[in-house]
């Protein structure tokens, strides 16, 4: 597919062709979850965690005798049954991930960007690079564009002028390609990709 390539003032420069290996597929929704599953629940901490009847700390005296009270025999506050006792079968610090072979997020990442294509949310740029630093000038030209949340993913590398003028601009992020990711590509309203960024994402996918 061919699609147009502009520049950061808005001008024309040209025209780029997109793979349809890469770009051009028909979104699966499934693989898209299952992706961006794996990626959540990859970055959960999993640190939860509750003490249990032997870490409370309570005396450890009977706290009645055994027989004559009418009430149930028990042998120590820290038992689950009481306010203030361990916790029966709480959770514990545990990894919440799972395993997705490479050929299957390489997959999602495909459908990923084929989403973004087929739904016109998808904007190719000559390059994200800028002489200096000037968050209120990229910030205009980001409105001007009507980028409201947008990603724009770069080539091997990211140009750190346009990287610290768009830090302090609310909802547009720039990643290198290789940290392109589903979630964070499905999440933005709008994927802005460089033509080294087209041409890097297309070697690593194919």
């Amino acid at each position: 597919m061919k699609l147009d390539v502009i520049k950061l003032d808005g001008k024309k420069a040209g025209s780029v062709d997109l793979g349809d290996d890469v770009f051009g597929l028909e979104p699966r929704i499934d693989i898209l979850h299952r992706v961006v599953r794996w990626q959540r629940n990859n970055a959960q901490a999993g640190t939860h965690k509750v003490k249990t009847r032997s870490e409370v700390k309570y005396s450890t005296k009977k706290i009645y005798r055994q027989k004559g009270t009418g009430g149930a025999r028990h042998g120590a506050r820290s038992a689950p049954i009481f306010r203030g006792g361990g916790i029966y079968k709480g959770p514990t610090p545990r990894s919440h991930g799972h395993e997705l072979t490479k050929k299957f997020r390489k997959l999602g990442l495909r459908h990923a960007l084929s989403a973004k294509a087929t739904a016109g949310e998808l904007v190719v740029i000559e390059d994200a690079a800028m002489a200096e630093v000037k968050t209120s000038t990229l910030a205009k030209q980001v409105k001007n564009l009507g980028w409201k949340r947008a990603l724009v993913i770069d080539g091997a590398s990211v140009d750190e002028n346009f990287a610290q003028a768009a830090r302090n601009i609310e909802g547009l992020d720039i990643l290198p390609s290789m940290g392109a990711n589903v979630y964070d590509i499905l999440k933005r309203d709008t994927l802005v990709i460089t033509k080294a960024g087209v041409e890097a994402l297309e070697a690593r996918l194919k």
